[in-house]
């Protein structure tokens, strides 16, 4: 196996149990024997030492200023076949991970939505697998996770006694850069209805919390669903009483569900994209069949925000859940002017007395600088506005506490005077 060196004293964050090596920190790298090239493959298993060759960990190499994802530290030693190691080491993570779901009360039969591994939060870096029903989806993030994907399929189903069926999703989570060798979407392990018949024409239904979701794996984001959004939209069902509430980014329309629910007095949906407006429509029509109080508006939310304001439409509850802004350090400060101008518009437009949950899903937006746009939108307003609620990613989303920067989804929900 490929060993990399570190550099005197850059074992020091290894030891702390962080996952990622920077390229950086790298002294040397002592190729195995049968290597010609002068560094090793993206997705090569490799061995990280200490200058003075203690052995640290072993995991995943990439091209990048993160040049080694950990999945073992020093007292997971490897032993027998590369192959055989990550396969032990795939099913023991696996299982972890599904008892702790288990423990945590999110298998019931009133839901079947979950994530099941959540990257370096279950100590598998770069791999997200979301559960819907009897039906995993499984997204790589980096090549290393990607050459596993059949292992992984594999451990999945006999590990996790739901699910029957393993969907591959990575043509947008790989890097872009990577000569990726094999498919990127599709089934690694199907159910015979997909054998039997077109994918296509197939609804997929799973539960959350009691409502019915149309879960589109197939031609959705992420993996069909945002499933960190689940408390989130529980305690809007708890504020929507009697309310006209506004979802802006309202995706396949989780927080409407909830609202409805919560017997709101009216619910309005936008999305800019009417795929997810179909879906919206196809959700509420299934929950709440023939709903008179819900309006679905394929609309760019800016637009929309400042048309509603001009007619001089207000909502006594407003949710921003917008896609990230930033998605790398590079973006930061034009997000934040993103998120200073969207939330300006909403706060204008809610009543005396009203609500705004308020949220950002960049990881490269820290939650202080996420508070500091929204204030400096409430004050742009003028309005007295407080915090009732800071809200952050489910428990199924968990944040590895040697690995802060897990913790991406950040949340407000606010008082307008």
């Amino acid at each position: 196996m490929t060993t990399i060196i570190l550099k005197p004293h850059k074992e020091e964050s290894v030891l702390r149990f962080h996952p990622w090596v920077f390229s950086g920190a790298i002294a040397r790298i002592v190729l195995d024997a049968t290597h010609r090239a002068a560094a090793p493959e993206e997705g090569e298993l490799v061995c990280v030492q200490s200058a003075d060759e203690k052995v640290l960990g072993a995991g995943h190499w990439q091209v990048g200023s993160i040049a080694v994802r950990l999945l073992a530290f020093g007292d997971e030693r490897i032993s027998g076949t590369e192959d055989e190691w990550i396969r032990g080491l795939l099913l023991k993570r696996i299982a972890a991970a599904y008892r702790m779901r288990q423990r945590l009360g999110l298998l019931r039969e009133d839901n079947n939505t979950y994530r099941l591994i959540h990257g370096e939060g279950d100590m598998l870096p770069g791999l997200v697998v979301d559960v819907y029903g009897d039906t995993a989806v499984v997204q790589a993030h980096s090549v290393g996770m990607h050459q596993c994907r059949k292992a992984i399929a594999e451990a999945i189903v006999k590990e996790v006694k739901e699910v029957d069926a393993v969907y591959y999703k990575s043509d947008d989570t790989l890097p872009f850069k990577a000569q990726i060798e094999g498919e990127k979407t599709g089934y690694l392990i199907e159910k015979s209805e997909v054998r039997n018949q077109k994918s296509d024409n197939i609804e997929y239904w799973a539960k959350e919390n009691g409502i019915d979701v149309r879960i589109d794996w197939l031609r959705g984001q992420k993996t069909g669903f945002f499933i960190d959004q689940r408390e989130n939209r529980a305690l809007v069902e708890r504020y929507a009483a009697g309310k006209d509430v506004l979802n802006m980014f309202c995706y396949t329309g989780g927080f409407s569900l909830y609202a409805l629910r919560g017997r709101a007095k009216s619910v309005h949906s936008v999305d800019v994209s009417q795929k997810a407006i179909d879906l919206v429509n196809a959700n509420v029509e299934r929950n709440f069949p023939h709903c008179p109080n819900h309006k679905a508006v394929t609309a760019d939310a800016f637009d929309y925000l400042s048309e509603q304001r001009a007619q001089g439409h207000q909502y006594d509850l407003i949710i921003l859940d917008p896609p990230a802004f930033a998605k790398h350090r590079d973006a930061v400060k034009n997000a934040l002017r993103g998120y200073q101008r969207i939330n300006a518009k909403a706060i204008e437009m809610i009543r005396p007395g009203g609500i705004l949950f308020t949220f950002s899903c960049s990881q490269a937006v820290d939650k202080e600088a996420f508070r500091l746009a929204v204030f400096s939108a409430a004050a742009q307003t003028g309005r007295k506005v407080r915090i009732l609620h800071q809200l952050h990613q489910p428990q199924d989303h968990p944040i590895n506490i040697y690995h802060p920067e897990g913790e991406y989804l950040k949340g407000l929900v606010l008082y307008v005077e």
